[in-house]
C-alpha cells in the first residue's frame, strides 16, 4: 500500500545513513557592536559566545541524526586542534566518526563567521582545496565498503573541498548500486559526469547554472536547464532547489513536478542543502517515492531557512510542518 507523507516520517527512526564528503567545523564568534574601532573604520565586537557545529557533510549527518536516523560519517581531516574539535561535536550529537581519515597536509576546513546581534559581520575560511592522496581516498572507499550492509542509504555531499574527486564519486556510487542502496547527491562544480548512476542529485539554480556555464532567468529556462542536465546525468533523477520559489523535480521520461516553497518570515539558506539530502536520504530509506520525498525535503527546508546558521531540523519540528502544511 502507498504510504502517505506521515507514515513515511513514523519509518525514519533507526534507518541508517551512510554520508561522504567534505567535512567542515563550522565556528560562530557571537558578541555586542557598541563601537568602530579607532585603528580602522571597522566595527569592535566584544565576545561572549563561542559556539562549533558540525558544517559539510558533517552537517548533513547532524540532520540524520536530528530526524531521527543514524549516521556514519566519513571524510578527511587535519591533524589539527580544530579535528579535535570537530570530533567532539560529533560524539556530543551521536554521530560515528570512524571514517573520518587523517590527512597531514592539509588543514581541517573550518569556517568562522563573526556575528552581532544574528548579523554575520565576516566570514574566514580556512582550507585546501586539493585531491586526496591515493592512499587516502582508497582508505576512505575500504571504509564505506565496510558499512555499506549496515545502512538503507548513501549521500555524497560534495563541497569542491577535494574529497569527492571523479574517482571517489564513481566508485561510491557503483558500490552502492550493487549494494542495491539508494544514493543522494549534493553537487558542486561543473563535471555532473561523475554523479551518473546516484538515485537524485540535488543542485540549486546558482550550480546549475555553474555546470552548464549559462544564466536562468525564468522558469522556461530553469526548464531548458533541467534537461539538459538530466541529459548528462544519463537517468539519474534531479531535484533543482530554487530557494524561496521551492524546488523542480525531473524524473526520466516524466513531466517536472514543481514543488512551492513552504513560506517563511526568515530566510537564511546557509546548511539547507544540507537538510534537504539528509531529509531525501531518510525518507527513500523509509520507503517514499522520489515525488514523496522531494515534498518532504521541500518541509525540510522551508523549517531550516528559519534558523540562524548552520542549523538542523528535528522529527517533531517535521511532522508538524507536515500537519500544518497538508
Amino acid at each position: 500500500m502507498k504510504k502517505d507523507l506521515l507514515d513515511v516520517l513514523a519509518d525514519f527512526p533507526g534507518r541508517c545513513v551512510l554520508v561522504v564528503g567534505d567535512v567542515m567545523l563550522d565556528e560562530y564568534i557571537c558578541g555586542e557592536v557598541r563601537r568602530i574601532s579607532p585603528e580602522a573604520p571597522v566595527p569592535v565586537v566584544e565576545l561572549y559566545r563561542r559556539v562549533y557545529v558540525p558544517g559539510g557533510a558533517a552537517n548533513t549527518a547532524a540532520n540524520v541524526i536530528s530526524l531521527g536516523g543514524r549516521a556514519w560519517l566519513g571524510g578527511v581531516v587535519g591533524r589539527d586542534p580544530s579535528a579535535e574539535v570537530l570530533r567532539q561535536v560529533l560524539r556530543e550529537r551521536g554521530i560515528d566518526d570512524g571514517g573520518l581519515v587523517v590527512d597531514p597536509t592539509r588543514p581541517t576546513t573550518i569556517k568562522t563567521r563573526i556575528v552581532a546581534r544574528n548579523q554575520q559581520i565576516v566570514r574566514v575560511d580556512v582550507e585546501k582545496h586539493l585531491p586526496l592522496p591515493p592512499e587516502l581516498e582508497n582508505a576512505l572507499l575500504v571504509w564505506a565498503a565496510t558499512r555499506l550492509r549496515e545502512v538503507h542509504v548513501c549521500i555524497l555531499s560534495d563541497y569542491a573541498k577535494g574529497v569527492v574527486s571523479a574517482r571517489l564519486a564513481e566508485r561510491f556510487i557503483q558500490m552502492a548500486r550493487e549494494a542495491s542502496k539508494p544514493v543522494v547527491v549534493d553537487p558542486k562544480g561543473a563535471d555532473y559526469t561523475k554523479y551518473r548512476g546516484a538515485t537524485v542529485v540535488t543542485p540549486n539554480v546558482h550550480e546549475v547554472e555553474v555546470a552548464l556555464k549559462c544564466e536562468i532567468h525564468d522558469d522556461s529556462e530553469l526548464l531548458e536547464a533541467g534537461l539538459r542536465l538530466s541529459a548528462i546525468l544519463e537517468g539519474s533523477a534531479l531535484l533543482i532547489t530554487r530557494g524561496p520559489e521551492g524546488m523542480s523535480l525531473f524524473l526520466d521520461g516524466a513531466e517536472v513536478v514543481h514543488i512551492p516553497a513552504v513560506a517563511r518570515s526568515a530566510f537564511d539558506t546557509t546548511g539547507a542543502g544540507d537538510t534537504v539530502v539528509a531529509t531525501l536520504a531518510l525518507a527513500l530509506a523509509a520507503g517514499a517515492t522520489l515525488q514523496q520525498a522531494a515534498r518532504l525535503a521541500n518541509y525540510a527546508a522551508g523549517i531550516v531557512v528559519g534558523k540562524f546558521g548552520t542549523a538542523t531540523v528535528t522529527l517533531e519540528e517535521l511532522l508538524e510542518g507536515v500537519r500544518n502544511g497538508g
